[in-house]
């Protein structure tokens, strides 16, 4: 054997007999009778081990005294028209952020049935965030690899998923198409080995130009490599999304579904047309973060679709705060992006959220206490997916009682492609809600000059995303 290797091994085995030797921290006889005591197997003990060790915990623990009829009436309720189906991938963001634009063009022109291409942003969103990564590889070429930074661009070259942020900078940029311009591909639906070839090849990149900036590269140099790296990229996605049209005819068609006329555009014409051109500024991004100061702007690094586009900027609100405007929006026939932590306490099969769906404490024999400011300090909870906010139901004197979304699972999932949620649940697992800014109270606005508080890419709300 290597002397080098051994050494090693010796050393690290002296080590490990030095801590325990110390006997601090390790679980000692003693320590292990006591824990072991903790388990009695009692009859009803081992009942609960049979059961639990044969079957899905979240049947065991579905609370059948929540399971009445399900009221589906809302007082205030924006139609919709048609559910989308994000399929198996991560574009939840896009497809909540094109359906609050869908909604108003259902409205403004009276389609039967109306959709924009979620591929086609998509193959822009992709590009955009490879430029994204490698010019942050160039920014950051100075640092060592196990710099903070550094080492989160390398975990994150690409990804799917996004925020509203990002459909308000591709769109702006890049406009949008019908989805008969550009349909759905294998690729597009399920994203994720596309994906990993794509970071695969970035993550390759990235050394490229850390070691042609460590030999001395000039900017103008590093720019040509990247143009470079970014032709291979382009060329990839081609291959598994399609070649994006530049421009396209689109046959409008009335309420009864007859065609009316047969307009010639390009992205950006089609965009003004039936989508909005104010995603930039029309929109204020909404948070309730109990982690953090309330009534205080605050932005997220790197945490943009294009490298010059805008991070992620938000204002920090108490929930009653989020509830008026979203209230304000609801009763004035305007859907809202809205994203939350979908997977708790979600019964998929009734479309339910809600806190009392599982009792899991009376089924382990243990409670579960942390509130939300502490389930997002320790990465326990954080907006995991985005849906379109379209419904709330009133009470006698105006309180939300529970709300509904429509999502992007299919028509199938849920509450016919909808979940409900309880006030309760909107409460504890809400995040983020886009509203129109003529919805949001003037001190709010006024927030929104501050200089935000920059937070980095790596920070707990937003682990999850």
């Amino acid at each position: 054997m290597n002397k080098r290797i051994l050494s090693v091994i010796v050393f690290g085995a002296a080590l490990l007999s030095a801590q325990a030797q110390d006997g601090k921290g390790g679980i000692s006889p003693a320590m292990l009778g006591q824990i072991q005591q903790s388990y009695q197997g009692t009859p009803s003990d081992k009942a609960l081990r049979n059961a639990i060790g044969n079957n899905d915990i979240r049947k065991l623990a579905l609370n059948q005294e929540n399971m009445q009829d399900m009221d589906t009436h809302f007082s205030i309720k924006v139609d919709s028209k048609g559910i989308t189906d994000q399929k198996s991938s991560g574009r939840c963001w896009l497809f909540t952020g094109l359906n609050v634009m869908r909604a108003k063009a259902l409205a403004r022109y009276g389609f039967p049935a109306f959709e924009f291409s979620e591929i086609y942003p998509f193959f822009w969103d992709q590009l955009e965030k490879s430029n994204l990564f490698l010019q942050g590889i160039i920014d950051t070429a100075d640092k060592p690899l196990d710099d903070k930074t550094v080492e989160w661009l390398l975990k994150h070259p690409l990804s799917d998923g996004g925020t509203f942020t990002g459909v308000a900078d591709i769109v702006s940029k890049y406009g949008l198409v019908p989805k008969s311009a550009m349909p759905e591909t294998n690729s597009s639906e399920n994203t994720a080995r596309m994906a990993n070839l794509i970071s695969l090849k970035l993550k390759e990149y990235a050394l490229q130009l850390r070691n042609l900036a460590a030999e001395g590269a000039k900017p103008a140099a590093l720019e040509k490599e990247k143009t470079a790296m970014l032709g291979t990229v382009y060329r990839m996605l081609v291959l598994n999304l399609g070649v994006p049209p530049t421009e396209f005819d689109y046959v409008r068609t009335d309420a009864q579904g007859n065609p009316v006329e047969t307009e010639h555009h390009t992205p950006m014409s089609f965009l003004e047309k039936y989508g909005d051109k104010q995603l930039l500024t029309n929109y204020v991004m909404l948070m309730n973060d109990p982690s953090r100061e309330y009534y205080k702007c605050y932005e997220i690094d790197y945490d943009r679709h294009r490298y010059d586009g805008k991070n992620w900027t938000y204002v920090n609100l108490p929930v009653e705060d989020i509830k008026q405007m979203a209230i304000a929006s609801l009763k004035d026939s305007t859907m809202m992006y809205f994203s939350c932590d979908v997977g708790k306490f979600l019964n998929s099969e009734r479309g339910l959220l809600d806190v009392k769906n599982y009792d899991y404490e009376s089924l382990m024999g243990t409670t579960f206490g942390m509130d939300k400011k502490q389930r997002i300090q320790t990465f326990s909870s954080g907006s995991s997916h985005a849906m379109t906010l379209m419904a709330v139901d009133l009470d006698k004197d105006g309180k939300p009682v529970k709300w509904m979304v429509e999502n992007s699972w299919g028509a199938d999932s849920g509450y016919k492609g909808h979940l409900i949620m309880t006030d309760e649940w909107f409460d504890e697992y809400m995040f983020r809600l886009v509203v129109e800014t003529k919805y949001v109270p003037a001190k709010i606005m006024e927030l929104l000059k501050q200089k935000p508080v920059r937070l980095p890419a790596w920070d707990p709300m937003f682990a999850n995303d």
